[in-house]
């Protein structure tokens, strides 16, 4: 298997990892014993050339057969590219990561800069920061935030920053902006970032405290992770507003309104409680720095 290629999304083609396959597996939360069934399957319909998504689409459904909750956490990724088409409740699902570690958010704001208005995805604050979050959500593997998406966030970043210093009593505050993707960033991209000031999020950057990190930490996961949804009945919910599993658990007249009959509903509620039930509070500890400044 060592001179397999696979193919990824971007279409470069790169050799085929099972340590990779592997630990994608694991963070599923799937046993070894599981894994190795997985890895033992997958690896006798590989063939070279063949795509990520084809090995993603395997793995799925061999989890999803489990009837556990390993496919829903191994589709994380792929479910948070499906809560589109608008980028709504991807500034939701940030503002919430944001909210669980104790900043103090509003989402959709429009607020005057010194020259212009600008409308603001996320505006968080945290003792005496305060940051203005640019995101921008992908529904496309392979896509990638080039360095012109910095360039923009950060003279934007600059006329609204001009305005909140002239308020009274913002002397002491700190302010930054910040830019929150769910795919990847350029490496000029990520030069220019670290060159102004500005702070870079994405799936898997930094090395510590990446999107996809929170989110394993927080355990916070989007509808559209469910394997007992349908697309069509996920994008209702979308359609009002409706981003967590956990809002599920808290208003459970929802499903009826999407449809969904009994026992589904039943279905529907045990993979959510599997999916939230760590979750104990709408807060964790403020101290977790992983969103901070740095």
């Amino acid at each position: 298997m060592k001179d397999l290629t696979i193919t990824k999304a971007s279409g470069e083609i790169a050799t085929f990892s099972e340590a990779k396959l592997r630990k994608s597996l694991l963070r599923s939360g799937a046993s070894e014993e599981q894994v190795d069934n997985v890895i033992h399957e997958i690896t006798g319909r590989l063939f070279n050339g063949i795509s990520t998504k084809r090995i993603y689409d395997l793995a799925f459904e061999l989890l999803k057969s489990n009837h556990g909750t390993q496919a829903a956490r191994y589709h994380l990724k792929h479910a948070i590219m499906e809560l589109g088409p608008s980028g709504f409740p991807f500034e939701k699902y940030v503002g919430e990561i944001l909210r669980r570690q104790g900043y103090n958010i509003r989402i959709g704001e429009i607020v005057q800069g010194h020259c212009v208005q600008h409308e603001i995805d996320v505006i968080a604050k945290l003792n005496h920061n305060q940051f203005m979050i640019e995101c921008k959500y992908h529904n496309l593997q392979g896509t990638i935030c080039d360095v012109k998406i910095p360039l923009y966030v950060q003279s934007r970043f600059k006329d609204v920053e001009a305005a909140w210093l002239d308020i009274p009593g913002n002397e002491k505050v700190l302010f930054q902006g910040w830019v929150v993707t769910n795919t990847r960033f350029s490496s000029d991209a990520m030069k220019y970032a670290s060159c102004a000031g500005l702070k870079l999020v994405g799936w898997d950057y930094p090395a510590s405290g990446s999107l996809k990190d929170q989110i394993d930490e927080l355990g916070l996961y989007p509808i559209t992770c469910l394997t007992t949804l349908t697309k069509t009945e996920k994008q209702y919910l979308l359609d009002r507003k409706i981003v967590l599993c956990q809002e599920l658990n808290q208003n459970t007249k929802l499903l009826e309104h999407a449809g969904i009959k009994p026992p589904r509903i039943d279905l529907v509620l045990k993979e959510t409680y599997l999916l939230c039930k760590h979750l104990t509070g709408n807060t964790t500890n403020a101290k977790n720095e992983n969103f901070n400044h740095d």
